[in-house]
């Protein structure tokens, strides 16, 4: 079971010390319960003993598959001395940042705004009353290679000339950062050609920036950003609508080598499939090994993309690849997705240590022994060598970590190789797949990475909106296609119900049905942090994509409600736009509207295309849908004109927002019949993220009813349906006189039913 590594709260050996976070439920928290630092959880009994010693706190956040959050507990936070200096001079707090976003960003915010940088470990000194005095990320326990050190750090706070001075100016920059994080709307909506003028802006931006060699935008380290993605694919789709072919396949040109290079690139486990946080070197190879669910949920939706518009099955199998990943490692009992994997992992039973990557690289010999007769072909398709293979970029080892060891990386052409080794392209992929699998077998039996099997709502939303989407955008693969080890070669529909079991997961144990509100995260229970807005907005996200590919009105139903407690909790009804938290913790210092989309997108961007989606599909609310969609844009005008690679995903939300009439494609049948998965995966099949698709079944009392009651004119052609069909109890199956499978028959109608804005694809 995957849920079986994950972090225990009791242990067999003796501990010398504990501490208060034995009795927290985070990993991060549990993973520093017997250091000698006498640290305490975020909350009131810290700030209490903080302000009745006098002290400054010296407050910590990290996540428990974070590797230099790792470094600093060994070298710092078992230091003995280190410890004595912390619990004498300072109240320590241990922060979890997936556990508590919103206290994270506050002082993340300060460190990047007078520091010019952040990361995790993040190291703040504060005032008893939480006002920042100074930080950092990573400190060494004494000063080395140029960085201060955490006993002068620590030092240097406690012997400031001024401390008065130093906690004013703490202050001073939260109530900047605060002034400068809640900018309120000076309009109404955004002037009318911004939006275009955004999208194309940051696609120029992302193509200066493209690199023409190892795909991807910027140089390294390489974090794989699906937002910039999303951007170029929709920027280029308008160009082709636009009637610019060349420039549209240029943008498309940039996309596939970017997710080539990346899915060739050891950024990818090819052994057991998902993808790493990000590449330290140029070419995707020598990755930082820690998996995590938000990249996941992102990535397997812009293969699933691309495969939407190239037909090519390459990125299809990727696209399965991590949704086989997930399934395997990722699921819990009850349905739920667990947020990450660890980086480091003991390099055998018993090491004191444990290592980077030590669970995901291989000797030469250790390929040799487990594959014998196909080790040739499989070191030479994979760089695999005897020396070790880190050795493509000076930044891809630096310091001889992985001397001797190879990160799998793909160099060769498939077919290339298959003709060298004499053999059809197929019987080559076929035999690759079963060397992985026998690697997958061996490397199984290794120490595991730690599991962080906390269940996070936003990321969860990010999962649930890839299986959906999966469920029928991969019955667009030729029938007969085959698959790979990691590649499962799963019925798509079973992709559907683990969506299903997400959600149902988070509406069960996340959600209080009476005050329709959502709690942010689980771990043997729910945690106390309430939902951010990230949460509220990426579930929704998720709930809709659940809904439009085929899941029950329920979710959707849900969607609207969430939207309501969203609007009620986080939207400025003044100002326009959402805050990250609902405002209720005093101890929170900034309450800010997040707009940088970055590795994640911001809930801001997402919340808009929510908007945007929720106004096709319901009249009741529909124009406040929109008003408040408009209004968030307005508060980020500045943005969409001056600083556009910050926020590539809201550029798509603001140009999809200007559309006069989103196009819709409206399915009427029993869903009893089993041409309705055809049905609804040819409504899906080309790739729109400016298209809703709306299902109903005129014989489910419960469908009727709530399109009755949020937009009648979907009642009503279901209705008219039942009419034709003489009113009969009993349907027949469908009857079409269209070519509605064919993709390029469903876009015509969109595009060319401008005044209904509807196609109607009907069980006849």
């Amino acid at each position: 079971m995957a849920d079986e590594r994950s972090s225990k709260t009791a242990s067999s050996e003796a501990h010398k010390h504990t501490n208060r976070l034995a009795e927290e439920h985070s990993p991060y928290l549990l993973q520093h319960a017997h250091n000698p630092v006498d640290w305490y959880p975020w909350g009131e009994e810290a700030f209490a003993e903080a302000r009745k010693r006098d002290v400054p706190i010296f407050l910590s956040i990290g996540y428990s598959t974070c590797h230099w959050c790792h470094v600093m507990e060994v070298e710092s936070f078992e230091d003995e001395e280190v410890a004595k200096l912390l619990n004498d001079w300072f109240v320590s707090i241990k922060v979890d940042r997936e556990e508590r976003p919103d206290v994270d960003k506050v002082y993340m915010t300060y460190v990047q705004a007078l520091y010019g940088g952040g990361g995790w470990p993040l190291s703040v000194f504060l005032s008893p009353d939480l006002k920042p005095l100074m930080g950092g990320t990573y400190f060494p326990p004494d000063d080395k290679h140029g960085r201060p050190g955490f006993k002068t750090e620590g030092k240097r706070s406690l012997g400031h000339t001024n401390k008065n001075a130093l906690v004013q100016s703490g202050a001073f920059a939260i109530e900047q950062l605060s002034e400068a994080l809640s900018a309120t709307a000076k309009s109404t909506k955004v002037p009318e050609a911004l939006p275009e003028k955004a999208v194309q802006k940051c696609a120029e931006q992302l193509s200066d920036s493209y690199d023409s060699k190892y795909g991807g935008f910027g140089s390294a380290p390489k974090f794989p950003r699906p937002v910039e993605i999303q951007l170029m694919l929709y920027h280029s789709k308008k160009l082709k609508e636009n009637g610019m072919p060349g420039e549209a396949k240029e943008d498309l040109s940039m996309v596939v080598l970017t997710l080539q290079c990346m899915a060739r690139g050891g950024i990818h486990d090819h052994v057991g499939g998902g993808f790493h946080r990000y590449s330290v070197d140029e070419c995707w190879h020598v990755p930082h090994f820690e998996k995590m669910l938000y990249d996941q949920g992102q990535l397997a939706n812009v293969y699933l993309d691309v495969f939407s518009i190239t037909k090519d099955v390459t990125y299809s199998s990727v696209s399965r690849d991590i949704l086989d990943y997930l399934r395997r490692d990722m699921i819990g009992p009850n349905g739920e997705i667990f947020s990450a994997e660890d980086a480091d992992s003991a390099e055998f039973e018993g090491a004191s240590r444990k290592k980077e990557g030590a669970f995901y690289i291989w000797t030469s010999q250790e390929v040799e022994n487990i594959l014998g007769e196909h080790a040739p072909l499989f070191k030479e398709h994979y760089y695999v060598k005897s020396s070790g293979n880190c050795d493509l970029s000076r930044m891809s080892d630096p310091h001889n970590e992985f001397k001797g060891k190879n990160v799998l990386i793909e160099r060769n052409s498939t077919s290339e190789m298959a003709s060298k080794f004499g053999m059809s392209t197929e019987e080559y992929l076929k035999t690759l797949g079963i060397c992985r699998k026998k690697l997958f077998d061996v490397r199984s039996k290794r120490p595991r990475p730690h599991l962080d099997d906390k269940v996070i709502v936003s990321w969860n939303g990010l999962a649930i909106s890839s299986f959906a989407r999966a469920s029928k955008i991969l019955k667009g693969e030729p029938e007969g296609t085959d698959f790979y080890f990691p590649v499962v070669g799963t019925d798509p529909r079973e992709y559907m119900e683990v969506a299903e079991r997400a959600a149902a997961f988070i509406r069960k144990h996340l959600y209080n049905q009476e005050t329709q509100k959502l709690k942010h995260s689980f771990r043997n229970g729910p945690a106390a942090a309430p939902g951010f807005l990230d949460d509220y907005a990426f579930l929704i996200s998720g709930l809709l994509d659940l809904y439009e590919f085929g899941g029950s009105i329920c979710w959707l139903t849900w969607a609207i409600e969430l939207q309501n407690t969203q609007d009620e909790l986080f939207l400025d009804k003044e100002g326009g736009g959402y805050f990250n938290t609902p405002g209720e913790d005093p101890s929170v210092l900034l309450r800010v509207k997040e707009d940088h989309d970055g590795a994640e997108p911001s809930g801001n961007s997402v919340s808009v295309i929510n908007l945007e989606r929720l106004a096709s599909l319901v009249t009741s609310g529909s124009d406040q849908y929109r008003r408040n969609g408009e209004r968030l844009l307005a508060v980020f005008e500045k943005r969409l004109k001056d600083t556009v690679m910050a926020v590539p995903l809201m550029c798509c939300a603001a140009d999809m927002f200007s559309i006069p009439s989103r196009k819709q494609v409206v399915v009427v049948g029993p869903k009893s019949s089993p041409e309705y998965e055809g049905m609804l995966a040819a409504a899906h099949a080309s790739y729109d993220p400016s298209r809703t698709v709306i299902h109903i079944d005129p014989t489910d009392a419960q469908e009727m009813r709530f399109w009755e009651e949020n937009n009648d004119k979907i009642a009503l052609m279901a209705k008219q349906f039942l009419f034709r069909q003489g009113r009969c109890s009993r349907l027949p199956g469908f009857h079409m006189q269209s070519p509605v499978y064919d993709p390029s028959f469903l876009s015509h109608c969109c595009q060319n039913d401008q005044q209904a804005k509807v196609d109607m694809l009907r069980v006849e």
